[in-house]
């Protein structure tokens, strides 16, 4: 099938400032990207006002299969990554049972490849189980497809399993993904430790319990070699940690997530369990500072997060509630009112961080808009204003702290291999 992308505004991440041409798909491949394109027979998608960028990759997304269909499936989470206008994902391995056996990865690609609307890279576990006491074996999860090893949602607290670990993943040239929480400071709490708290007669969790794993993991980095991505960065003392030992060339990377820079503790006065997410939300002093190192470059890509529980899960109140909620369908909204719309990052500067830049922290292939690359195409509106509204999400969990919020940006076509998986007003199309 041929289709011709009409008119936007194309942003190549490799460019300082966009152009406008049309963009023409044949097959699974973008053929041609010129002004006013010969294309007959091509099927036409008006994107005049649009930006048509890179399919965007989410590096941070929890599919929960296997183990928790109540929850999410790989074919619902990946239709909600479609709405999202996001093409790519990489999911997390704390299912049941974990991503840590060969045969858990051979189970999610398979599964991916007959029921995903988009692309999905598996994560491996650092320890079976994540139990956080014995080493996975690296090399043969690596063997089977995944893209990384993580213990997400936890962090391993045993200086030497993090030592073997860290030393496996730099023989391998493959990065530890780091979920950045001290478990001995942090026993109980559902929210930042603070006046929040304080009101709502919980016991918090303190920043420190980030900064210290931050800091730990940037020196087992360092002393190895190995790669390390941080990942939801959320306080103030987090992003200096990573921006000086980016200065003196330590390899870490770090993502932000898009709640963690809109939104602050004050939220869960009005949304309570709704809004517990882990890391927590924080002040805005913290959330000026995630801001930030989103410009100068120290959190270097956009992830959501995506963690879906049950409408019951979340009404069990704050200390019982899981934390986390969904985010791939407010992704692109939420990064464009308060990043885009705001001046405080360009438009190619946004796409980098939501495309090439998380595809080269997870060596995926890089997105690309040029003849001749795989056609994985996002058209965003950027001054589509819309209404969150959950119910109307692709995802199984139809809840957010963010319902009845407006936003100005959306995405209004994905494709994936040159087909269209998803067009505003229709939905998902395969």
């Amino acid at each position: 099938m041929r289709i011709c992308i009409r008119g936007g505004w194309v942003v190549d991440p490799k460019r300082a400032q966009g152009y406008q041409a049309d963009v023409l798909l044949e097959g699974d491949r973008i053929t041609a990207i010129a002004p006013d394109l010969d294309a007959p027979g091509a099927a036409d998608v008006d994107a005049r006002g649009c930006y048509v960028t890179p399919g965007l990759v989410d590096i941070h997304v929890h599919l929960r299969d296997p183990g928790f269909p109540d929850k999410e499936t790989i074919a619902s989470g990946s239709r909600a990554a479609a709405a999202g206008g996001v093409t790519s994902v990489v999911c997390m391995p704390n299912t049941r049972p974990a991503i840590d056996h060969p045969d858990v990865v051979r189970y999610v690609k398979e599964t991916a490849a007959a029921a995903s609307v988009v692309r999905v890279y598996p994560a491996g576990a650092m320890t079976k189980g994540q139990q956080g006491t014995e080493m996975t074996d690296f090399r043969a999860l690596a063997e089977a497809g995944v893209v990384t090893f993580t213990e997400d949602g936890k962090s391993v607290m045993d200086p030497l399993v993090l030592m073997q670990a860290f030393t496996a993943a730099a023989e391998l040239g493959m990065p530890i993904t780091s979920h950045c929480e001290d478990h001995h400071l942090v026993r109980t709490g559902a929210m930042h430790r603070g006046w929040v708290s304080e009101r709502l007669g919980d016991p918090g969790i303190p920043a420190l319990a980030e900064d210290l794993i931050v800091a730990r993991d940037i020196l087992f980095a360092q002393h190895t070699g190995a790669r390390l991505h941080i990942q939801h960065v959320t306080t103030e003392s987090a992003v200096q940690l990573i921006r000086e030992a980016k200065a003196r060339g330590v390899k870490v990377t770090a993502e932000a997530t898009p709640h963690h820079f809109s939104l602050t503790h004050e939220v869960l006065l009005e949304h309570g369990a709704l809004a517990k997410v882990n890391p927590p939300l924080r002040t805005q002093r913290d959330v000026d500072a995630v801001v930030a190192g989103l410009m100068d470059g120290t959190i270097d890509a956009i992830a959501t997060d995506h963690a879906p529980h049950t409408w019951e899960e979340k009404q069990q109140g704050l200390a019982a509630a899981p934390f986390g909620f969904v985010g791939l369908e407010t992704l692109v909204g939420v990064t464009f009112t308060h990043l885009v719309h705001t001046g405080k990052l360009s438009v190619p500067e946004v796409i980098a961080k939501l495309t090439v830049n998380p595809a080269r922290i997870m060596g995926l292939p890089e997105p690309r808009l040029e003849a001749g690359a795989v056609a994985d195409v996002t058209v965003i509106d950027p001054n589509l204003e819309w209404v969150v509204d959950p119910t109307s999400f692709e995802t199984r969990a139809k809840h957010s702290p963010m319902a009845g919020m407006r936003l100005r940006g959306k995405p209004v076509y994905t494709f994936v291999g040159g087909r269209m998986v998803y067009a505003h007003g229709r939905g998902i199309l395969s």
